[in-house]
């Protein structure tokens, strides 16, 4: 009887100890899935910051060209402007020509 009992005993403890290995196998998968799934998240989290500033840089580079635009759009107003007015003077200038010489004309 005491041998009977010493054989299960023995096969109970070679049964638990394996059950021990797979436990540690199966612990071990857990914490290096825990440890893939965290690296997994620091990935995103550092691809998720990138394109936050990827898109605060072309904001700002959309900014300045905005700025650019509008500062040569003013830039081209201006020119128009005196371009406009040195014609005005010149058509003032032929109007008064063509009338002095209507007058002399004229006078004739």
């Amino acid at each position: 009887m005491k041998i009977r009992l010493l054989v299960v005993s023995a096969l109970l403890a070679i049964g638990l100890a394996a059950c021990g290995d797979d436990a540690k196998k199966a612990e071990a998968a857990k914490a290096e899935a825990a440890r893939l799934a965290s690296e997994a998240k620091q990935k995103a989290d550092e691809a998720a910051k990138k394109a936050s500033e990827a898109v605060g840089a072309a904001a700002e580079a959309t900014k300045e060209a905005g700025k650019d635009a509008m500062a040569a759009t003013k830039e081209a107003g201006k020119e128009m402007v005196v371009k406009a007015a040195d014609a005005t003077k010149e058509a003032a200038d032929a109007t008064k020509e063509a009338a002095d010489k209507a007058k002399a004309a004229v006078s004739k």
